[in-house]
């Protein structure tokens, strides 16, 4: 079979042909052959000015690099001269008001958690899309959110005393948001609605009602004995729900068995920096889980504890209101697609000069138009019934790359049939360049905008990279508390909220990184919902169910009315670069942060070049697991690689370190049938020499991206593990 199959003058993966042709375009109310004509034209029109800004990047990163050479003592006020000077800081411009329409609930008005989950892993996809509504007594009794004193043990058969502690917690939640006049929900015997509102019977057989009673907006079963009620606190729902016969409704009260969660509103099906996607095979399990998202039929089959299950997306969910009339509620969280960036070219479709095309351009064809089918009704359920499609673009920097996304969109729309601005954009607030010029970057897309999102990890990378030659970085646990940090994180909000995202589209904060560590998140992340963001990323369903109990304690839209009266510019804090003052590090410190790094590094180099496994829960050097991604691995190899720029370590040390690590790495992995071994095959092991790559030509990467280098060796890997079969 040929390697491509020629379409006008471009030339297509077969593989990637047969499913566009097969399943992406028939019910999409598109001709197939002008649908490849205007493909053509498109990445002919596009793909030179994709170009040409990558080169500015390169021209900026260079220049910087060369003023930092001359400049070891930074004076502020011409540092902030020179980057005026060379464009890379922007005019603001006049202040203005994003105009985006048709933007669902669940982003413009309501808050709560958001979920990022590797599209290509269908499971994953599935399971996050039905995390909008998850059971807070299974959160909680399986995670550390409830702690194990007086005999609350998490382990064997159902603890009473560990389930009375959940029961409790549960009670004192619905006491917080949700009180009754006078009394406890822990006295109560009874829920039933009675001409509209809540009766709740006590212990005592007294009667009391909620004390703000249009709390209530609904239940299912009779009035008398509903199987569940439904309530509403700072536009989030949760359930009541009541079963007698239930092992655990048999021993409360009042025969409540669970507290149903409104969680993920929202979910980003990634097909950037979670997932390994290489190749048109990669490519296309991609956009065929998208197309049955989008379509509603996507489904797995797999075997847990002996049993195969199959899992499909939830129905919506019905409701009788107060007065008796039905209702229903999405029973699916509202569903972004992450399309790759700016950066990273595709062999799945070379063009006329025999070159392969920018993926990012790709990206936003194919995922719209296997999102158009969701908008023309082609499944059981349509993901925005505001009939919009929205596309998280990530990595870009500066507004001239943020205008070239909204150029591509309008052309993506006009070659689909959509009307202006069904397309919605998240930008992506990761890279320094973009965070220093949010305001003029979301000028460029201020009628589609309908998300930005404060990105820690990559915005750390980007710091590091690009004042590479300022000189050596403090160590990465230390970037937290820096100033750059703080400002960007406040600037993030600020320039949302003067910019008109109120009302009108997510205002976002970034990971979790640590699942196991439940009770520690409980206690931080309250954080991102005071500092005014309406959404934050949670590492799992489960995650976000607890995450959800935040928006419930703060709302969102208060404090969001509060910081809106005292805007700052924060650009000033934004630019102080993070260099260590202080070089006397003992040998000790030095040789700790770099077995931190490499381990870091190795732990998942290995999985992504080796098993194709984009996002992962890793063992950290002290065997906390943590989410890792590109966008950690991004921040250890650039670290590393300052501090080897700039002789804190050696060569020579960061090669033993890596070694020494990788066995390490090895034992941590023992138990995974599919793992490469590394130690004793360093020479051949492309997972290692990846890793190598990522520190000892990280000062040359592009803006320090991992990706050109991960592609690269996950292609050598597949061609040699293909070679040996």
């Amino acid at each position: 079979m040929e390697q491509y199959v020629k379409v006008g003058n471009i030339k297509v993966a077969p593989v990637l042909l047969e499913f566009i042709n097969q399943e992406g375009i028939p019910g999409s109310n598109l001709n197939q052959e002008q649908f490849w004509t205007d493909f053509e034209k498109l990445v002919y029109d596009l793909s030179p000015k994709n170009k040409k800004l990558l080169a500015r990047r390169d021209e900026i990163q260079t220049k910087i690099n060369s003023w930092h050479r001359k400049n070891k003592e930074i004076d502020f006020a011409e540092y902030k001269s020179f980057l005026r000077e060379i464009g890379y800081l922007e005019p603001e411009g006049e202040d203005f008001h994003i105009t985006t329409e048709g933007v669902d609930d669940e982003i413009a008005f309501q808050a709560g958690p958001q979920l990022v989950v590797p599209v290509d892993n269908a499971r994953y996809a599935i399971n996050a899309s039905n995390a909008r509504w998850g059971s807070l007594y299974n959160a909680l009794y399986g995670t550390d959110a409830i702690g194990e004193k007086g005999g609350a043990y998490r382990e064997g058969s159902y603890n009473e005393v560990r389930g009375g502690e959940v029961i409790s917690f549960a009670k004192d939640f619905l006491d917080q948001v949700t009180p009754l006049n006078g009394h406890s929900h822990k006295d109560a015997v009874k829920y039933a609605v009675v001409d509209g509102k809540l009766a709740v019977t006590l212990k005592n057989g007294k009667i009391t009602s909620l004390v703000e009673e249009s709390k209530l907006v609904g239940h299912q079963g009779e009035f008398e004995k509903p199987s569940a009620i439904l309530l509403k606190n700072n536009g989030l729902h949760f359930e009541i729900q009541i079963d007698r016969s239930h092992t655990i409704g048999k021993m409360d009260r009042a025969g409540v068995k669970d507290i149903l969660m409104e969680a993920t509103l929202t979910t980003i099906m990634d097909c950037e920096d979670s997932v390994a996607a290489v190749d048109a095979d990669d490519k296309v399990l991609v956009y065929r889980n998208w197309l049955g998202l989008m379509r509603g039929d996507l489904n797995v089959t797999f075997k847990k504890e002996n049993k195969m299950i199959t899992r499909t997306l939830n129905p919506d969910r019905l409701y009788s209101a107060p007065d008796g009339e039905e209702f229903t509620l999405p029973g699916r969280s509202l569903m972004f697609v992450r399309n790759v960036g700016h950066l990273m070219t595709t062999n799945a479709v070379m063009d006329a000069n025999g070159e392969e095309i920018p993926e990012g351009i790709m990206d936003t064809v194919m995922t719209s138009l296997l999102a158009k089918h969701s908008l023309m009704g082609n499944g059981e359920y349509y993901n925005s019934s505001k009939g919009s499609v929205y596309i998280v673009k990530p990595k870009m920097h500066g507004s001239e790359e943020v205008a070239f996304a909204n150029e591509l969109f309008d052309r993506v729309e006009d070659m689909l049939g959509l009307q202006r601005n069904t397309l919605k954009i998240g930008v992506m607030d990761e890279e320094r360049r973009t965070s220093l010029n949010l305001k003029a970057c979301i000028r460029q897309v201020k009628e589609r905008v309908a998300f930005i999102n404060t990105g820690f990890l990559d915005r750390t990378g980007d710091e590091i990279h690009t004042s590479m030659e300022a000189g050596p970085m403090i160590l990465k646990n230390h970037m937290k508390g820096s100033m750059w940090l703080q400002g960007y994180e406040k600037s993030n909000v600020q320039v949302g909220l003067t910019t008109g995202f109120q009302g009108r589209a997510q205002i976002g904060k970034g990971m979790w990184a640590i699942p196991d560590m439940m009770a520690e998140m409980l206690t931080q992340k309250i954080g991102h919902v005071k500092a005014g963001a309406n959404t934050a990323w949670v590492p799992s369903p489960t995650a976000a169910t607890l995450h959800a109990l935040h928006y419930h304690q703060v709302d969102v839209k208060k404090v969001q009315d509060v910081l809106k009266k005292n805007p700052v510019n924060l650009r000033d804090d934004m630019l102080n670069i993070p260099l260590s003052q202080n070089l006397e590090w003992s040998q000790q410190e030095i040789q700790q942060e770099l077995d931190n790094n490499a381990q870091g590094i190795l732990g998942y180099v290995v999985r992504w070049i080796d098993q194709g496994i984009g996002c992962s829960k890793v063992p950290d050097i002290n065997n906390v697991g943590l989410m890792e991604d590109r966008a950690t691995l991004r921040i250890s190899s650039q670290h590393m690689a300052n501090w080897l720029h700039h002789g804190i370590c050696t060569k020579e040390q960061v090669l033993e370190t890596l070694q020494r690590m990788a066995k390490v790495v090895d034992e941590q992995n023992t138990g995974d049938s599919a793992y490469q071994y590394i130690t004793g095959n360093f020479d051949n092991s492309v997972s290692f020499q990846a890793a190598c790559e990522l520190v000892f030509q990280g000062y040359d990467q592009p803006n320090g991206y991992t990706e050109p280098i991960l592609h690269r060796r996950r292609i050598e890997a597949k061609k040699i593990r293909n070679n040996n079969k």
